[in-house]
């Protein structure tokens, strides 16, 4: 495994619609081990393949697996998903306002509407059918994630950004002192 490069704004590969997955073979393989290696390290609980400059629809998730994660997450925490060929195929009517962050886009937060829950189909590594339910965090991070092979950032989602201008680096939520900083919609 090899720790890749994650690209940010202003690379343009993170405006392209991603090419669907078409071969299952030992270079895809390579890729979602390397993703995974490069996510850990990071750290974050997501990541997508234009974010490592490669225009496929591939996307991993995973929550965290320390004590409070396991308490709070329960069996979700931990859990691997590599979800080739990814596709939303059912949400919830119920919304909720969360905060977001990107790996692509560091020092910046941001308020998100998301669904509640979303039903994602896809493929596993080997081509497989996959099909995943996910509620609260965990669909959240899947929407982000899925956005992010659409083209999409959360930026263009969001009602609010903001700078995050002290936050300790073992830290993974934005804490500390942030300044609101207005975006509007073309500057995005």
């Amino acid at each position: 495994m090899a720790k890749l490069d994650v690209v940010v704004l202003g690379e343009p590969i993170l405006r392209q619609k991603a090419h669907k997955v078409l071969d299952f073979d030992g270079k895809l393989h390579q890729l979602l081990d390397d993703m995974l290696e490069t996510m850990l390290d990071e750290p974050g609980v997501g990541l997508a393949a234009p974010q490592v400059d490669v225009g496929q629809r591939v996307i991993l998730v995973r929550l965290p697996d320390d004590a409070a994660s396991v308490e709070e997450y329960g069996e979700q925490a931990g859990v691997l998903y590599e979800v080739i060929n990814p596709e939303i195929v059912k949400t919830s009517k119920e919304m909720v306002d969360g905060v977001e962050g990107c790996l692509s886009i560091p020092g910046f937060a941001g308020r998100v509407e998301r669904h509640v829950g979303v039903s994602v189909r896809g493929q596993d590594r080997h081509g497989k059918p996959i099909r995943i339910k996910a509620q609260d965090w965990l669909a959240r991070v899947f929407q982000h994630e899925i956005d992010h092979v659409n083209g999409v950032l959360y930026i263009d989602r969001a009602g609010e950004v903001w700078q995050i201008t002290e936050q300790p680096p073992e830290v993974a939520e934005p804490q500390g002192r942030i300044e609101t900083v207005a975006v509007s919609p073309g500057e995005k």
